[in-house]
């Protein structure tokens, strides 16, 4: 059981580890592609709706897929009046039932209710409504299947952890 439980968590926080890193360069990208829609804009007087979109699409994908690294690092929204002080087999069960009764079922939730949106949209290789705007609207509305799946295994990653400490097994 120990060796499953560590197997879990350590494969969860190796996949949040690399798409968090992942995403960092697409922070940068982000940052390059709206520098150079601003330079366009203002100092040639010239735009262009496709790369505009792409800037809402990386941005997009940013948060998509940094929504599991930021899990992984306790990052998130958290009330810590009670949380902070805690000993660590509290912050454990605390994380432990935050896990098992609102990240989970609200992780399938968002992916439940989405599923016929995002199939729809993949059916018809949905592309941008605006003339001349990108054509991947479809691609960009699957992640919204991705986001709940990566953090939904970063959570149950953070359930073995908290297993662990709870057992007192050492997650060497």
């Amino acid at each position: 059981m120990k060796v499953f439980l560590l197997s879990i968590h350590r494969f969860s926080n190796a996949l949040s580890e690399w798409m968090g890193k992942w995403v960092a360069w697409l922070t940068l990208l982000m940052v390059f592609i709206v520098f150079v829609v601003v330079v366009l804009r203002y100092l040639f007087d010239w735009g262009r709706i496709d790369i505009q979109e792409s800037a809402i699409y990386v941005h997009a994908a940013i948060f998509m897929l940094g929504a599991a690294y930021t899990l992984k690092y306790d990052d998130h929204v958290r009330v810590d009046i009670f949380y902070r002080p805690a000993a660590p087999k509290t912050k454990a069960w605390i994380n432990l039932l935050g896990v098992v009764f609102l990240l989970l079922p609200m992780m399938a939730f968002i992916f439940l209710m989405s599923w016929e949106y995002v199939a729809v949209s993949w059916s018809m290789h949905e592309g941008s409504r605006e003339a001349g705007g990108l054509n991947g609207v479809w691609l960009l509305k699957g992640l919204i299947l991705v986001m709940p799946c990566l953090v939904s295994f970063q959570g149950l990653g953070q359930l073995a952890e908290s297993c662990l400490t709870i057992l007192d097994w050492k997650k060497d």
